[in-house]
């Protein structure tokens, strides 16, 4: 199978990206846009997402690991940064793609991880999550790019564990105070 031309672009960051989750133990996944193209259909992305279950203390560690696969800070402050916001912003430097590197701590990142597996296309393999736990992190992230986003993975998957999606994003509505994080994809996960 050929990869995409929109994900090609991406391959080399990718595959770095790839090298170094696999020295956390494959401790993360895949997220954002570049999901969306495997677990969905190819959409146009800026950048590569993804989740790592990082401890800050781990952050100079990872920093260093990064380098070795010529993925660097893009602010001098990066690790200062990444402690108050629990982001990496870094850059992929051979393909000029920037990668964000959220750190994970919270049980359903820890669930999303275990859940998660190995997908190769192409000769490609990256982690992702499962559909349904990357539409429950689009219905938190709740822009209508998200809501799109989560009607082509359920175009995709119409034996969703629509369960699973409902109890995660109900408990991420009532702590963020949003119930419309629901309200709004249940109708799109009914449709099926």
């Amino acid at each position: 199978m050929k990869l995409d031309k929109n994900l090609e672009p991406f391959r080399a960051a990718l595959e770095a990206l790839h090298r170094l989750l696999h020295q956390f133990d494959d401790r993360g996944v895949v997220i954002g846009g570049i999901a969306v193209g495997f677990l969905g259909k190819p959409r146009f992305t800026a950048d590569v997402d993804a989740m790592f279950l990082l401890s800050t203390r781990d952050i100079p560690k990872f920093l260093d690991l990064a380098r070795r696969e010529d993925i660097v800070p893009r602010h001098s402050d990066a690790e200062e940064f990444a402690r108050k916001s629990r982001v990496l912003l870094l850059k992929h430097v051979p393909s000029g793609i920037e990668i964000d590197i959220s750190l994970g701590v919270l049980p359903f990142e820890e669930e999303m991880v275990e859940r998660g597996s190995a997908k190769s296309v192409a000769n490609l393999t990256i982690r992702l999550p499962t559909p349904e736990d990357l539409i429950i992190m689009k219905a938190v992230a709740h822009r209508p790019k998200d809501l799109e986003d989560i009607r082509t993975i359920a175009d995709k998957y119409p034996n969703l564990d629509v369960k699973h999606i409902e109890k995660w994003v109900k408990e991420f509505g009532e702590a963020l105070e949003m119930p419309e994080l629901w309200n709004d994809i249940e109708p799109i996960l009914k449709q099926r």
